[in-house]
């Protein structure tokens, strides 16, 4: 008896704190075709509009907060609740904690109006259009319908006013993802990017969540390149090595070269010294020419191996640009990835018979090929110099050469020295007139000697 009339005193109490305006929870016991039944414990059951649930799933048992409407019954004994009005009491509590720990919201954008949006986050806010996205929107009704998240940027709960951000949700949760993004990033791991931006020294790869690193332009091709644009254009989707990751300042460093081996690594035994092999002509400066045999591997052709004869000036004489041409390996330095060419080399040494057609004191022909301030060179045939030195050409006192010589002029010069290692030949013109001197002094001598002779007899 006792227990029962414990059970009875509660419930007495609990029909008694029941009063217009109170918040309630109560369970789902019908649905009819306009209102939903709900047993919210009190003396009778009640309903609410279910125009209220919003779309929502509703089924038989759920629990659900309502608002007391009235203590008295309708026509059918039911007593009036509000959902709806439960439901915005609730979202403004929900709004407002959120608003004071810094929790995000989410709600639907669904009608784009002057200065921003409508978002509905159970109850109506709006989103400027500044605090829309991270970046300048070119399209603003694509928002319109989105579902997402938000941050309380203001609130006013006696105007009822919420101003939110999706734009501060977005940098949030980007710089969480780029948090664990550094968290877990490793060296040599390939990533794929956008070129964003090209400079002189390389490129900006920007991958996900905002996150740019450089790519070197020394780390764009194991060949040479003057400029980045010549492998990588802005827009352009790459894939590239981590090469390096400062996980204190959030800075990664890319290679491109190193998704591939190094040419060089074994170069030694793919080009070994000797070698002939066909590459193409892609510079040419004053000291001689590069040479491309392969991706990432370009030698020097210096001039002094464009020919024996040593004639070329400049290596633009004999080769130019974009030639495919046949040359030897003569050196490798694989520490300093350089690798030397010869063109000469391909033929034979034609010195050694030079000096043998014009041995030391001979006297030979030769056209004025050249004239200097300090001697002219001879041609003796074709590709075939000597140096006339402007000592050499008389005994008499000269300020120049084009005194005595012109160019195109024919000469009878000496041969004084060959120097086949430096393709050098050293000429001499009065020593033929010393020669041709001492010659007259010396006939004249004996005749001299045979006229004494006759006398005496």
């Amino acid at each position: 008896m006792t227990k029962e009339l414990d059970i009875g005193k509660l419930l007495e109490e609990k029909i008694s704190g029941f009063k217009p305006g109170s918040l309630v929870k109560g369970r789902v016991v019908r649905i009819m075709e306009e209102e939903v039944v709900i047993d919210i414990g009190y003396k009778s059951e009640g309903v609410a509009l279910k125009e209220e649930f919003k779309g929502d799933d509703i089924y038989e048992g759920q629990e659900i907060n309502v608002i007391v409407e009235s203590l008295d019954p309708d026509e059918h004994g039911f007593i009036p609740l509000s959902k709806e009005k439960a439901d915005v009491i609730l979202n403004w509590e929900k709004i407002e904690r959120c608003y004071e720990t810094g929790e995000w919201i989410e709600g639907t954008i669904f009608r784009s109006i002057k200065g921003g949006y409508r978002v509905d986050v159970g109850v109506i806010a709006f989103l400027p259009s500044s605090q829309a996205d991270i970046n300048p929107l070119t399209n603003p009704s694509s928002l319109v319908g989105m579902r997402s998240r938000f941050k309380i940027i203001n609130l006013d709960s006696v105007r009822k006013n919420v101003v939110v951000s999706r734009r501060k949700y977005i940098e949030e949760e980007r710089e969480e993802k780029r948090k664990e993004y550094f968290n877990n990033i490793q060296n040599n791991q390939l990533v794929t990017g956008t070129v964003r931006n090209i400079v002189d020294y390389g490129a900006f790869i920007e991958l996900d969540y905002g996150i740019v690193g450089l790519l070197h332009i020394n780390d764009m091709s194991w060949g040479r390149i003057s400029h980045p644009s010549q492998i990588l254009n802005t827009g352009q989707e790459v894939e590239v090595v981590v090469l390096d990751v400062d996980r204190e300042k959030q800075v990664l460093s890319f290679g491109l070269k190193q998704k591939t081996p190094n040419p060089w690594d074994n170069i030694e035994e793919r080009y070994p010294v000797g070698t002939v092999v066909e590459g193409k002509v892609v510079n040419i400066t004053d000291y001689g020419a590069f040479i491309k045999i392969e991706e990432g591997i370009e030698g020097l052709l210096h001039i002094s191996e464009l020919s024996w004869t040593g004639r070329i000036k400049k290596p633009s004489d004999i080769i130019a640009m974009g030639d495919t041409i046949s040359v030897q390996v003569i050196d490798i330095k694989k520490d300093e990835q350089k690798i030397s060419f010869s063109l000469k080399s391909l033929e034979p040494n034609p010195w050694p018979e030079i000096a043998e057609r014009y041995p030391v004191g001979s006297i030979v022909k030769g056209k004025v090929y050249n004239i200097t301030d300090f001697g002219a060179f001879i041609e003796l045939e074709s590709g075939i110099d000597g140096l006339l030195h402007i000592s050499n050409i008389t005994d008499d006192a000269i300020k120049h050469p084009s005194e005595v010589l012109r160019k195109g002029q024919k000469v009878d010069v000496m041969v004084l020295e060959i120097d086949p290692e430096n393709k050098r030949i050293s000429l001499g013109m009065k020593q033929i007139g010393n020669i041709q001197d001492k010659k007259e002094l010396n006939e004249g001598q004996e005749k001299g000697g045979k006229n004494e002779g006759t006398d005496s007899k």
